[in-house]
């Protein structure tokens, strides 16, 4: 199972209705900049049926380096994005074969179970 890749979006876009390339680029690229500067200015995005993004601020932690486990870092407030997902999509990830993630589970970091 591979990613997806707005290389991909394009193509599929493309197929089902034929426009140019270059075009649906164009538009997916418009689309993603908008709403990262949506994002970017502290605003929610909702894209109905699919899921909301929205900043948060995530507080100020002390960590460790895990090359010097002795030493704490401080690990400053910082702005992330949380996603929360949609109607239609919960209802499509609860039809989800949970196999392929259950075994990536139970295996080692050298890919031996």
């Amino acid at each position: 199972m591979s990613n997806l890749s707005k290389r991909e979006i394009v193509l599929q876009i493309y197929n089902k209705t034929g426009f140019a390339q270059k075009e649906v680029f164009g538009t997916v690229q418009m689309t993603l900049d908008i709403l990262t500067d949506a994002l970017a200015s502290g605003r929610t995005a909702e894209l109905r049926n699919f899921g909301v993004l929205e900043v948060q601020l995530r507080k100020a932690r002390i960590g460790r380096n895990p090359n010097k486990p002795e030493s704490n870092v401080m690990i400053p407030e910082r702005a992330v994005v949380k996603f929360k997902s949609g109607k239609i999509l919960r209802a499509k990830l609860k039809k989800l074969d949970l196999a392929p993630w259950q075994n990536k589970s139970t295996e080692t970091p050298s890919g031996q179970p």
